[in-house]
């Protein structure tokens, strides 16, 4: 028995970026990515039931870095992607400028990603509706090609705007193929049984919020993309399995909702996360960028031993 028939769905990491921070060499770039863990990262989330990642997201700090920044680490990944089979990667593309996100989205698909995810253009919060249907016209006309998808990143707390049910409709009526669908980080059960009612299946609806994603999925969503995916996606997996095969996830579910709800006691989660990579699974403590600050020691300490007794 399947639910799903997008050929993007599936559970996703929102994945952290692995960024070293400032080096401290003099002469030597402000941006120092970290090239040479990415492979074992990539390997890592597909180790533990990922079906893909996205980069620069929300929980990549996509917006701390500027399209040239965002270009490096993109086609350094495309060298590698290869290492690591039927791993899908997404691109987040979205900045308030229609020309740049143009720029950022056609090179993604160049670099043979699967699919871009873009945020409306956030500084401007009074945009109207007409106004977004023709920005991401504009973007789809001219930077995404047939056969390639673009999702919309609905994540009003941080943009300020986001999706009508109304604009999700215009889109998918006038690009029925490139217009994938939404990541909905909406956190509103109400706005994922809403989508469902609307779309059905027709419309790719990959959730936000791990503690309602069994409820998302009801509702036709077909995946996740999440932030706790970074560390929890083997139980998202376990959800997303069972549910495939008509079985009832609500015992992982419940496990995936507590894991969620102390993860979301730091915020932002991204320290967290790069502290917690580190301290549970080995993987190199990675620096954030300004104006996030890293998790001190004694944080991630206390935070790996409470995270382990509900891992």
């Amino acid at each position: 028995m399947t639910h799903s028939s997008h050929p993007l769905a599936g559970v996703y990491a929102a994945a952290v970026t692995p960024y070293l921070g400032k080096p401290k060499t003099e002469g030597k770039p402000d941006t120092a990515f970290d090239f040479e863990s990415i492979s074992t990262f990539l390997h890592f989330l597909a180790s533990r039931g990922c079906h893909g990642a996205l980069l620069f997201g929300t929980t990549g700090e996509g917006p701390s870095y500027s399209p040239k920044e965002r270009e490096a680490l993109l086609r350094a990944i495309r060298v590698i992607r290869h290492q690591v089979r039927d791993f899908r990667l997404l691109a987040g593309t979205g900045t308030p400028s229609l020309s740049e996100t143009i720029e950022l989205t056609k090179l993604a698909y160049e670099l043979g990603y699967d699919g871009t995810v873009v945020l409306p253009p956030y500084y401007f919060r009074k945009a109207s509706e007409e106004g977004l249907f023709n920005w991401f016209s504009e973007l789809i006309e001219q930077a995404v090609p047939e056969g390639k998808y673009l999702l919309g990143y609905h994540i009003p707390v941080m943009t300020g705007i986001g999706f009508s049910l109304d604009l999700l409709e215009r889109l998918k009526e006038k690009f029925p193929r490139r217009f994938a669908g939404i990541k909905d980080s909406s956190h509103d059960e109400s706005f994922a049984s809403a989508l469902g009612q609307r779309f059905g299946s027709d419309l790719l609806v990959l959730n936000g919020t791990d503690s309602y994603f069994h409820h998302a999925l009801k509702n036709h969503a077909q995946g996740a993309i999440t932030a706790p995916a970074n560390l929890i996606s083997d139980n998202l997996r376990e959800v997303w399995d069972l549910f495939q095969a008509g079985k009832d996830p609500s015992e992982v579910q419940a496990k995936v909702t507590e894991q969620r709800h102390f993860l979301e006691q730091f915020s932002p989660i991204t320290p967290i996360l790069k502290g917690l990579l580190h301290k549970v699974h080995g993987l190199p403590h990675w620096a954030v960028r300004p104006p996030l600050g890293s998790a001190d020691e004694k944080m991630i300490e206390e935070a790996a031993e409470k995270f382990l007794k509900i891992a």
